[in-house]
């Protein structure tokens, strides 16, 4: 969607007067969004239903609200061709094309059919298969960190990004292995996902970024047409022939379900677990205490996991639209209007959690909102805790005397999908 703060805003009937400076456009400034969280809290306690002028759309962020919206909203729906023709985005087709197979944009009966056959690709007994993998994989990378700085500065402290040397090969290697794909293309997967995780994650219609993503979008689809085809040929363990195999009550998917499925399966198992490694890794050394307390006692790393998802949520923000003319913290919201439900402020939401700008890898009853709600739970939660919990023990566990490097933090230019560029460390 393009969006533009200078342009005439015409005020929708029944909404009253807006405040341009709660608008969720302003995290395309690099200093909000690298603390979203006042933004977010000025927007639950002046504003909690507030209508967004910039966006076109209602923005949610109170802890009920924002469940109640994941239980009772329809699917964001990707818009038509000729919706995108009449917007000047035709050239975005083909990205319709495919995101309209993928069961993030789908309601009932659609979703829970790609999603029924999807969970029995998917399942608590596959993700356990992995746990040894993900260990190994695990360990070699950090056994490669270590052998290069002991080789190129023996005696000195080490140093590492914790993004580029564990926090994007984990996940994209792991994500390989689990669709029956070689690993060895890991760095490829890689940037494909962060090229389509521009496109769910951002407000705005970059003209020239859409160009990179197009042709990210065709050389992905052409990638798992051609692994769908292999895994017809000699099937092969992971997720693209279990889709393939995968039978409900005598119904299959497509081969176009199966491809659409398949990348928001690998762009979602990458950004969950990339952002989940950096930010948590940063939450803690922004928090020594907490680090220290994680260190002293490995055994609550599923706890603080969760509080990690909480506080520094990966997913920052999801779209809906009323099924019908709701009202929502005392506000009217049109049938098919579209509602932002703001994850990162829910987490925050001070009515459901104590202290809730406090990181405590103890807290109880922590039932956060970072994978949603629902029927559209992220179902590759169970794989995403996984791996967290297998990389911080590990990494503590190797590298325990680890700081912080001096210099500014950047994240990533995703308003939707919150990581860093970078995280260096020494230890």
């Amino acid at each position: 969607m393009t969006v533009n703060p200078r342009q005439t805003v015409t005020r929708q009937q029944g909404q009253g007067a807006f405040d341009p400076s709660l608008s969720l456009y302003h995290l395309l400034d690099p200093q909000i969004l690298a603390n979203p969280y006042p933004l977010y809290h000025r927007l639950r306690s002046e504003d909690p239903v507030h209508w967004d002028p910039f966006l076109h759309a209602w923005v949610v962020t109170r802890y009920t609200d924002v469940v109640t919206v994941f239980q009772k909203f329809s699917a964001n729906r990707t818009p038509t061709p000729e919706q995108l023709t009449t917007l000047g985005l035709s050239a975005l087709t083909p990205l319709a094309q495919v995101m309209v197979h993928q069961m993030l944009f789908l309601d009932n009966p659609a979703h829970a059919r790609v999603r029924g056959l999807a969970s029995k690709a998917f399942t608590p007994r596959r993700v356990e298969v992995l746990r040894s993998h993900i260990q190994d994989i695990t360990s070699s990378l950090l056994d490669a960190v270590l052998a290069r700085e002991h080789t190129a500065n023996p005696g000195q402290p080490g140093q590492m990004d914790i993004i580029a040397d564990l926090a994007y090969p984990l996940p994209a290697i792991v994500t390989a292995e689990m669709l029956g794909v070689p690993t060895t293309d890991w760095r490829q997967l890689t940037m494909w996902s962060a090229d389509f995780a521009q496109v769910l994650g951002n407000f705005q219609h970059n003209p020239d970024y859409a160009t990179r993503a197009l042709r990210s979008l065709e050389e992905m689809t052409a990638y798992f047409r051609a692994a769908v085809s292999e895994q017809r040929r000699h099937p092969r363990d992971g997720l693209i022939h279990a889709l393939l195999s995968a039978e409900l009550d005598g119904d299959r998917l497509t081969e176009d379900e199966v491809v659409a499925n398949t990348i928001v399966t690998m762009v979602g198992g990458q950004e969950t677990t990339t952002n989940l490694i950096g930010n948590g890794m940063l939450s803690l050394l922004r928090n020594p205490d907490q680090l220290a307390k994680l260190k002293a006692d490995p055994t609550i790393i599923p706890s603080a996991i969760e509080e990690l998802l909480r506080y520094e949520s990966p997913s920052q923000h999801t779209a809906r639209l009323a099924p019908d003319d709701v009202m929502l913290g005392g506000k009217t919201i049109s049938k098919r209007q579209a509602v932002i439900a703001v994850m990162g402020a829910a987490n925050r939401d001070p009515e459901r959690f104590v202290n809730p700008d406090q990181l405590d890898i103890c807290r109880e009853d922590n039932r956060h909102v970072a994978f949603a709600w629902a029927s559209h739970f992220c179902f590759g939660a169970p794989l995403a805790r996984l791996e967290g919990q297998i990389a911080f023990a590990t990494l503590l566990r190797r590298i325990p005397a680890i700081n912080l490097q001096p210099g500014p933090i950047v994240w990533r230019e995703n308003l939707g999908l919150r990581g860093l560029k970078a995280l260096p460390v020494s230890f």
